[in-house]
């Protein structure tokens, strides 16, 4: 069973840097586009940015020129570096990914647990 592990949330000021990262539990064959999620208390879960195997990136607009995302195919990890953080940006990230385990396995849709980032003001 492949798990995503995630790491680098907590408590920061508005104007902070975080970064979080997400590993594969174990070794993979082959992963396609990664991604990080949000849901802030009362809403609904949205995209905050995805990535491509070839390193092509999506951006939800309120992130834009503030979060980075980027990845290591090597350790199977994808990063969110956020800069600038504001009060609007704390919910839970969630980080996903397109997983094929084996060689001999279709791709699957898997999720990590879920890590809290809290900006105060």
């Amino acid at each position: 069973q492949v798990q995503l592990v995630e790491s680098g949330g907590g408590l920061v000021q508005a104007g902070g840097s975080l970064r979080l990262s997400c590993a594969a539990s174990r070794s993979i064959f082959s992963i396609n586009a990664m991604g990080w999620y949000r849901q802030a208390p009362g809403k609904q879960r949205e995209l905050v940015a995805t990535i491509a195997k070839s390193g092509d990136t999506n951006y939800v607009d309120s992130v834009k020129g503030r979060f980075t995302i980027s990845r290591d195919n090597a350790k199977n990890t994808v990063y969110l570096q956020m800069n600038s953080l504001k009060p609007e940006d704390t919910a839970v990230y969630y980080c996903n990914a397109d997983v094929r385990p084996n060689w001999y396995s279709g791709y699957l849709e898997v999720w990590g647990q879920g890590t809290l980032v809290t900006v105060s003001s």
